[in-house]
């Protein structure tokens, strides 16, 4: 089988879905395997990718239901999963309880969570795109409390200053999956009493 490819400049090349289009290759017509854009790129070009954006006092601990998050986001979307890609925090007041910081979540969730309070910010990370079919929330009350915890991090009771760095950036690589009627949010391994961070999450939407 003889295959052909085309040595051209990759940035001349803008095609729609579904157009068939050249194999780009290098000077000495080598296939080329390179990123050319972010990971990210595609999708968020596409409107399928969202953030959300919380400042949460006292992130709760897991196993507590009542004022889980944030961000809490809601899958009440009948046709697409939520699948968590990152997620980022920093810390603007110190807690006087040290605990782990990680992700948390569970099903049954047919109905929108109670005592919600409004998400901080919101987006469609193609700028302008659509509105998400989830919904998110600063803080909510589920149905039930989260089955399990992926830590990520922690907060400490040491001042800000002895922090490496404030603010931290999580590559979850879509290892969380939130399909229809279930929830996932960030909480805690305990309560991180005084503690004040500004959370957010970054996911895909995928057809089921």
């Amino acid at each position: 089988m003889l295959t052909q490819v085309r040595v051209a400049n990759p940035s001349a090349v803008s095609a729609q879905d579904g157009t068939v289009i050249d194999q780009l290759a290098g000077k000495s017509g080598e296939s080329l395997y390179s990123q050319f854009h972010g990971k990210y790129y595609s999708q968020a070009s596409r409107g399928n990718l969202f953030m959300a954006h919380a400042i949460v006092t006292a992130p709760v601990i897991y196993t507590t239901a009542a004022g889980t998050g944030g961000p809490l986001i809601w899958n009440g979307s009948t046709t697409h999963n939520v699948v968590l890609l990152a997620a980022g925090y920093g810390v603007t007041v110190v807690t006087t309880v040290a605990a782990a910081l990680g992700i948390t979540g569970a099903g049954g969730q047919t109905v929108a969570p109670t005592s919600t309070t409004a998400i901080d910010s919101t987006t469609n990370m193609l700028l302008g795109g659509a509105a998400s079919r989830a919904t998110s929330y600063r803080v909510g009350t589920p149905l039930a409390a989260g089955t399990f915890l992926l830590p990520f991090a922690d907060v400490h009771t040491g001042a800000l200053t002895t922090e490496p760095g404030s603010l931290h950036w999580i590559d979850l690589a879509g290892a969380i999956v939130c399909p229809p009627n279930r929830w996932v949010s960030l909480a805690a391994s305990a309560t991180a009493t005084t503690a004040v961070a500004q959370l957010a999450i970054v996911w895909e939407e995928v057809p089921v």
